[in-house]
This record gives structure tokens, sequence and C-alpha cells, in this order.
């Protein structure tokens, strides 16, 4: 991961847990991995079904040493989820933790942007600790990953309504061709892979879709995903921002040089490898600071990536929940993300009220990023921009 992985804020160390057991060897995935540094697991809490899916027992005996804490349900989990001593132990949490259940509806969002549909998520939550991170809003004081089991009823769930979509006869802003639909949407798949084969075996369904291609977008770098022979049925969205930031806000997460450097290795590989500039977060100077970063992704992909490049343009969205919660683990950030005088209340599209930089003032803040991207990188196309 080099030198810029983070464990923990800039200047702030987490605090103490909720009483642990004494401490055991963690066990560890075999061979060097991307979460070595990020996740030592020492409690796994479960549902009582797990044991009865093969997934379940796979990833349990990762695990041998970690205590088992059996849990009526993945959602409720006493002394975790709710409890506000948490806060302060936010990364240390995320980086003992692990939930595992079985997902129970499986159901299927349209989406107009990143992808066609949000397939059942396989996890939710992450390792890593983005500080703008929508997931925790639904969390409570706690968000560590949680790995869906039934891994066998989520992909037979994705083949039936792929084929009941039939072919994609119309093109959209999000395909040309096939329907796409977001696997990641409540974690980081590149992070999942390391924990499961749950995104292997999705990987590999859609390569049996013709209709059909999987979406992620990711901060990490898991290269053992070069491994999966995608054939062109999987985008992967590299999420990228300035290195100052980034450095303050995603959280134990890949370097972006790490990913750019990445980009064309995926692409050899099979995958279509799209960019995600997310969240775009307006500070002095951002102007020149993308420039540098366009400049970068330049100089660091080849002709092949150029020419299927094409990209995602998110700028902020917060939320003042999710904001008091971070003033308690990592307030430098907020120092960069809560932004009264600029920012305005919104409803987002599924009912949540956040936070978004104010009408006309982001939209010519938009229209700018766009006009540099034009002249930086001409040849990514964009997909969508809000």
């Amino acid at each position: 991961m080099g030198d810029e992985t983070r464990l923990h804020p800039p200047g702030d160390e987490p605090g103490p847990l909720p009483p642990e057991p004494a401490p055991r060897p963690a066990a560890v995935l075999k061979g060097p991995g991307p979460l070595d540094r990020l996740l030592k697991v020492s409690r796994i809490y479960l549902e009582p079904a797990v044991r009865e899916h093969a997934r379940g027992r796979e990833i349990l005996e990762h695990y041998p040493d970690a205590e088992r804490v059996e849990v009526a349900s993945h959602q409720h989990i006493p002394g975790l989820f709710g409890n506000e001593g948490n806060v302060e132990a936010w990364n240390r949490i995320k980086g003992s933790t692990l939930v595992l259940g079985v997902k129970k509806t499986l159901s299927f969002i349209a989406n107009d942007r990143s992808s066609d549909f949000i397939a059942p998520s396989t996890a939710n939550g992450c390792v890593m600790a983005c500080a703008y991170c929508y997931v925790p809003r639904n969390k409570g004081y706690a968000n560590p990953v949680t790995v869906f089991v039934n891994i066998d009823r989520i992909q037979e769930a994705i083949r039936k309504h792929a084929h009941k979509r039939g072919p994609k006869l119309e093109p959209n802003p999000v395909d040309p061709h096939a329907w796409v639909y977001d696997i990641g949407c409540n974690s980081d798949c590149s992070a999942d892979a390391a924990i499961s084969d749950n995104v292997r075996d999705l990987v590999r369904l859609f390569t049996t879709l013709p209709n059909a291609k999987a979406s992620f977008a990711t901060k990490l770098v898991n290269r053992e995903l070069l491994t999966y022979a995608p054939k062109g049925r999987t985008r992967i969205r590299f999420s990228l921002m300035p290195h100052a930031p980034a450095k303050l806000l995603d959280v134990r997460t890949s370097p972006i040089a790490e990913r750019i450097a990445a980009i064309d290795d995926f692409v050899a590989a099979g995958y279509e490898v799209h960019l995600n500039f997310s969240p775009v977060v307006l500070h002095e100077g951002w102007q020149d600071a993308y420039v540098e970063l366009f400049q970068q992704v330049d100089a660091g992909i080849g002709e092949r990536a150029k020419q299927q490049l094409a990209c995602e343009i998110i700028f902020l969205t917060h939320n003042a929940g999710l904001h008091e919660v971070n003033l308690r683990w990592h307030p430098k950030a907020e120092e960069l993300l809560w932004r009264p005088e600029i920012q305005e209340t919104k409803v987002s599209q599924g009912g949540g009220v956040n936070v978004r930089y104010r009408t006309g003032f982001k939209g010519r803040h938009v229209a700018e990023f766009e006009a540099l991207l034009a002249k930086h990188l001409p040849y990514c196309r964009v997909r969508y921009a809000f």
C-alpha cells in the first residue's frame, strides 16, 4: 500500500474500544494482500444462519482465532451500532471487527447515473474510512464491514433480473449496449474481494450474461482482481481526487498515485476502466489541484486506456448527522467538508435530507470543472456530472 496508506486520520489517534477479550493472534488471508495493514479480525458478529452457507464457513475458516459472537440480526448488534461511545474507536473497530449476515431482501433499484440498476448488496460498510462516505449515516456510531454469505441466491436474483430485461434496445449514458448493475453501491468491492470470493463470483457471473455488465467504484488497489478474467463485462471506476485533500479525506485507502498506476493493468486484464471524480470538494485553489491531477492521469496511462476512458463527476454531498460523527473522530476533515456559507439543504433522490453546494454556485463550478477536464483530458468522455 506504500507509506501513504492511512490507518487513522492525521494527528488523530483512535480512542479505546468497548471491552474486548484478551488479544489473540489474528488470522490473515493466505499470502500478502491489500488488507494486511487494515484488517486484523479479532471479533466476528454473525447471524446463526451464516454457518449454513458455504461462503460463511469459508470466511470463518479464514479467521479461526477470532471471537464469534452470535446476534439475531446483522442490522441490530447491541453495543456496536447506535453506541455513541464507539465514535472515538471508529477506525479501530473497522480494523478489528467483521460482521457476517444473510441478505434477506434481494431487490433491485433503478438508477440512471452510475448504472441502470443497483444490485442486491453482497456487503455493507467498509474497512476504509473516507470522511464523506454516506453509508455510516445509516449505521450509527460504528461502521465495520458486513459481508453477506448467501452469494448463490444473490447471483441467481441477478441472473433472473437480467434475463427478464432482455436486450438493451436503446443506448443511454450508462452504456450503449448492456444493462449495467452496480454491485458495490454500499461497499468497496476491491476490499470485499480480499475478505471473500463474493466479488470474484459476481465478476464471473457477468461473463455469462450477454446483455449485462457489472460496475463498481473503488479506492483500493487489489491486484488479485487481475486474475478474475472479466472479459470486458465488469467496469471498474477508480475514484480520484487531488493528492492533498485525498490524504485528509480518503482515510485507509490506496494513494491516488497507486490508483492511477493500476489503470493500465486493469485494462490489460479485461476490465473496462472509468474514472470517478468523486467527491469534488471545493476549496481555495481547487482548479490548480485538479489540473495537476488531470496531468498526472494523462502521463500515467497508455493509449489503450485512453481510448476507452470515461468518467463521472460528482460534487460533494454531506450530511448533518455525519458531520457530528466526524467531529468526534476526524474534525480536521470537517474544516474542508462542512462549509455552511456555500452549502444548502437538499432532499436526495432516496429521500434523505443532505447538504450540497448551493444551486447556481454549484452549477457554475460544475461547468468550470468540465471545461478544465476537456482541456487537459480531451479524450475522457463525461458520462454524467452533478
